[in-house]
């Protein structure tokens, strides 16, 4: 049994419990090594917190999160490839389940954000694990050119969704400053921040100053979807981070607003 089949088998033997739990992990692990399992993606942050095991979450979450950070911003290079098997030192043995389930993601549909909400919820109290994935993801993304907005805008909502501080973020970034876009430069219709109190709005919505009118909308609109306590509820998510879903969406509107005021939308 390969390494992914273990991880999956042994956390479905321990959920289940007894003999019964520990044959049905062996033959799931088994179906994820002969890949009958290539069908499991959807869902599959749902299906990696009933399973009780930290490990599984973490191992399924980080594969999910590199290989849609590898998609955001058009067709995956072979330069992302190799930085994701180089940042987390994939066994060669194990490599063709580990392929299989990053092509899976990142061909599916589903979004990346329930497997980064399940990974801040597995690792609550380990900000230095979450810190050292975001960082990682940094240097996938880099690893064949600068960062684009699309790849700026995936890593803050990464870390906003792993409820990770700013010191955190300048760390992980090398110091790219949170509210600004790639290489600290403003992009789009050259629109600088205003001056004044209270959260950048730009930060808020993850992106730069510059971004366009049309972008500042969707990422707005993007937000909404992704943060309503209906559509969390719907996929599962904790009472908590319902509530705490519920206090985003206010500072999303907030953000989105002022912006609007000092645009003149």
């Amino acid at each position: 049994m390969g390494f992914w089949g273990k991880i999956i088998g042994s956390a479905l033997g321990f959920a289940v419990g007894g003999p019964f739990g520990a044959m049905l992990g062996a033959s799931l692990g088994h179906a994820a090594d002969e890949g009958a399992l290539r069908g499991a993606l959807p869902g599959g942050a749902n299906l990696a917190g009933m399973l009780g095991s930290r490990e599984t979450v973490f191992a399924i979450s980080v594969v999910v999160l590199s290989a849609k950070l590898a998609k955001c911003d058009g067709p995956v290079r072979r330069a992302e490839i190799d930085a994701f098997k180089t940042q987390f030192r994939i066994p060669p043995e194990n490599m063709k389940e580990v392929g299989e389930l990053f092509d899976r993601a990142r061909d599916s549909a589903e979004g990346y954000e329930p497997y980064a909400q399940k990974l801040a919820e597995a690792f609550a109290g380990e900000k230095g694990m979450l810190e050292d994935v975001l960082a990682a993801l940094f240097r996938i993304a880099t690893a064949d050119a600068p960062l684009n907005q699309a790849e700026y805008r995936f890593l803050g909502n990464v870390h906003r969704l792993l409820a990770l501080d700013l010191p955190a973020w300048e760390r992980a970034s090398q110091g790219r400053p949170r509210h600004f876009g790639p290489e600290g430069a403003r992009q789009g219709g050259g629109h600088a921040p205003a001056v004044s109190e209270g959260p950048d709005p730009y930060a808020t919505l993850g992106l730069a100053p510059g971004a366009s009118n049309e972008a500042v909308r969707a990422a707005w609109r993007g937000l909404i979807r992704e943060n309503h306590p209906d559509a969390l509820t719907a996929r599962g998510m904790s009472a908590e981070l319902v509530r705490r879903a519920t206090g985003r969406m206010a500072e999303i509107n907030a953000a989105w607003d002022r912006i609007k005021r000092e645009r003149g939308l």
